[in-house]
């Protein structure tokens, strides 16, 4: 596994199945059914050829060879043994004639009168097998000296027997060891080895096509998936997702063209309705007012400022991000003190650089200073410091943001309190500000009174 994930489906947990491997293990069962189908016909050639009978040679001189003794008088005898018995009960016409160099013989059954006299015409032949003309009736015949107990003795038989399952058995080591074990080793190798390669090779187009699939994203849309290698089995899944990355490209752009409407058609009525109630006489309800309209302005500022970060890559300058920050706090210090706050700016160094649009940087650290003027609790320090290397903080001293909220307050739309003055767009403006500029906006540990957000740029 290729490196594997695991799929929890239905409570349980599944491993994703390799479709290489699929294709690997049941060639292997393939080739296990195409072994067992080659034994059985080889075997099935030499029962109907006559071979496995005809091997009833070869067991008479195993067994012979084995039993053969010699007597006090030096003539050769033979040992009764279980297998010697059950040779003659198999082999109803069993002849054999054993010799040795001294001229010491030993005969069983009856010889065909075509080998009577041959056998010491071959004293001088290490092993032969004689098989008359074909068409030919009269048996075969197998002559061979073996070194045994009894010294060296030549064996002359000419088995023939009945088939029976025990002679299968008896060659049937011999057809595994020797046509079975490395046909089939070649076939192992080649389907453990060679086919995975070949698999590979003809998936490498799939590799490439989710290589380009891991880097779609909303902000890199456009990308389609290749067909050109990809598998004719597959290709129509590769067209179908990219039919659907079309429809989806197509709907994005509709959203956005919607939200960039809707936000230029707001800012006119909320920029009258503003001054219409600037107009009124000086009351709670019109201070009321002036904040709604207030919290509208902010909630258009903000969806234009996302969809112009969306719409195309900013170009970036070299910037101070200490002035930057001095200006956010010399135009928000005044709605601080009027909600009850002191402020305090403490920049490490008189000036620190770094590289992104001035614009939206300011927009960011605006929105913290605002979210700590609404969430802060009216009273105490709100505080905004830059560091090094690049760095921007912004905390206060209210109640900070419960554990359980801490990894949804960046999400659009999400509200720590419901029926707060905010849309709940401003954190997830600064998230994306930064992830813009290469950077990060961190939530400081829960130790600490009240919320720290800290803004970490790309050194310039």
């Amino acid at each position: 596994m290729t490196i594997q994930k695991i799929i929890r489906l239905g409570g349980r947990f599944f491993r994703p199945i390799s479709l290489k491997w699929r294709l690997v293990w049941r060639l292997v069962i393939l080739q296990v059914i195409l072994l067992t189908l080659l034994i059985a016909m080889i075997l099935g050639a030499l029962i109907v050829t006559g071979v496995i009978p005809d091997n009833y040679e070869g067991r008479a001189v195993d067994v012979l060879r084995k039993v053969v003794r010699r007597d006090d008088a030096g003539e050769l005898v033979l040992k009764s043994t279980p297998r010697l018995t059950e040779l003659r009960e198999e082999v109803p016409d069993l002849w054999f004639v054993l010799r040795d160099e001294q001229g010491h013989s030993l005969k069983e059954g009856t010889i065909p009168p075509e080998f009577t006299r041959m056998a010491a015409a071959l004293d001088h032949i290490d092993n032969a097998k004689l098989v008359w003309k074909k068409g030919s009736t009269l048996p075969a015949a197998t002559v061979m000296w073996y070194d045994t107990s009894a010294g060296k003795i030549q064996i002359f038989t000419g088995a023939q027997g009945r088939f029976k399952v025990s002679a299968l058995l008896d060659v049937t080591p011999e057809i595994i060891m020797e046509i079975i074990l490395p046909i089939g080793g070649v076939m192992a190798v080649a389907t453990l080895l060679v086919i995975p390669l070949v698999v590979r090779s003809a998936f490498r187009g799939l590799r490439q096509a989710a290589a380009l699939a891991e880097k779609i994203d909303i902000d890199e849309r456009g990308m389609r998936l290749p067909v050109e290698r990809i598998p004719s089995e597959i290709a129509p899944l590769v067209r179908a997702v990219n039919g659907a990355l079309d429809r989806l490209d197509k709907g994005y752009e509709r959203h956005k063209r919607f939200l960039i409407d809707a936000a230029h058609e707001l800012r006119t009525p909320v920029a009258i309705l503003n001054t219409r109630i600037t107009s009124l006489p000086a009351t709670p309800e019109r201070a009321r007012l002036l904040q709604d309209t207030a919290r509208l302005s902010t909630l258009t500022d903000q969806l234009l400022d996302i969809q112009r970060l969306g719409r195309q890559k900013q170009q970036f300058t070299r910037f101070d991000l200490v002035a930057v920050a001095r200006g956010v706090v010399v135009d928000l210090a005044p709605m601080a003190f009027a909600a009850g706050y002191e402020m305090s700016f403490e920049p490490a160094r008189g000036e620190l650089f770094a590289n992104g649009d001035r614009t939206a940087v300011e927009r960011a650290i605006t929105n913290l200073v605002q979210n700590a003027i609404e969430h802060g609790g009216n009273a105490g320090r709100i505080t905004i410091g830059v560091n090094s290397p690049a760095t921007i903080e912004v905390s206060d001293e209210g109640d900070g943001v419960p554990a359980a909220e801490r990894e949804k307050i960046f999400e659009p739309f999400y509200r720590l309190r419901p029926r707060g003055h905010g849309a709940g767009l401003g954190l997830n403006l600064v998230h994306e500000i930064m992830q813009i500029h290469g950077g990060r906006i961190e939530l400081a540990g829960s130790d600490r009174k009240g919320a720290c957000f800290r803004l970490v740029f790309a050194q310039a």
